[in-house]
């Protein structure tokens, strides 16, 4: 996710705070790097726009807020895209099996307020009684860590933080990483939002797209972008409105506050993982 350093808008996933732990900001800044054109390439025959593509260790962040690694950029995948409408809930074709499962997530290198607000989105998910729940643990192997890095904004833009989609075998992604730079959540972070950042990034790690993946700028402004099929699939769930639902935890950008799901999104989500 992103944060436009230029304007209010808050590209939805890094959406969060820096754990009110600023003691954790004495890492190394990284300095932004260069995308090559080969790897831009890469980019775009996954099926990623091109747009507003970041380095970062060990990949890129495309999507405001999905990572790729350079592993994953050299392989070919593929998945069926199902258009339907702008602004409706769609899925990965890759999503978590082996249901009912417990997906143990472990905060890593941050503050209390990342603590806090992964509780919080934990507390948000488990409370819809899906057979996919959730659970902190502070020691042992994670199924998902939470993890913070250190990048300052470049071009006008900030990343908050960044996730990925499920593997073809069921297993969730296993990655959350949140932006420490100061310029990213300032001091003193909310923990309602930071709760909702981690709540959007959960969504991506169990198979959610962006739901308006079509057209960011239903959520972000500006330039329409289409984010494309982007070789992970993009399959309209049903049930879900073909009329604009500006409210929905996976939107591309953040509205800045305390979003969770709204009744579309517990659809979907009880659609794809009751």
């Amino acid at each position: 996710m992103k944060k436009q350093t230029l304007s209010v808008l808050f590209c939805l996933m890094a959406v969060f705070a820096i754990v009110s732990c600023n003691k954790n900001n004495s890492t190394t800044e990284s300095k932004p790097q260069e995308v090559s054109d080969a790897t831009l390439a890469q980019i775009k025959a996954y099926g990623f726009s091109t747009s507003d593509v970041h380095a970062t260790d060990g990949g890129v962040i495309v999507e405001g807020d999905i990572f790729l690694s350079h592993d994953q950029l050299s392989q070919k995948v593929s998945g069926p895209t199902l258009q339907v409408a702008n602004t409706e809930q769609y899925r990965t074709t890759n999503l978590v099996t082996g249901l009912p499962r417990t997906i143990t997530v472990l905060v890593t290198g941050l503050g209390s307020a990342f603590i806090a607000g992964t509780d919080t989105a934990i507390a948000r998910y488990n409370a819809l009684g899906l057979r996919i729940k959730f659970q902190r643990i502070t020691s042992g192997t994670p199924t998902i860590t939470i993890q913070g890095f250190n990048q300052g904004p470049s071009g006008g833009y900030i990343t908050l933080g960044s996730s990925g989609f499920p593997t073809s075998g069921g297993a969730p992604y296993n990655l959350i990483q949140m932006n420490t730079n100061a310029a990213a959540y300032g001091s003193n972070p909310n923990v309602l939002y930071v709760g909702s950042v981690i709540q959007h990034e959960i969504g991506h790690c169990i198979g959610m797209r962006h739901t308006d993946y079509m057209n960011r700028a239903y959520s972000c402004g500006g330039t329409a972008t289409n984010e494309g099929s982007a070789g992970v699939g993009a399959i309209q769930i049903p049930g879900t409105p073909s009329a604009a639902d500006p409210n929905s935890w996976m939107l591309a950008c953040s509205n800045g506050g305390n979003r969770t799901f709204n009744a579309n999104d517990i659809i979907a989500l009880k659609y794809l993982y009751n």
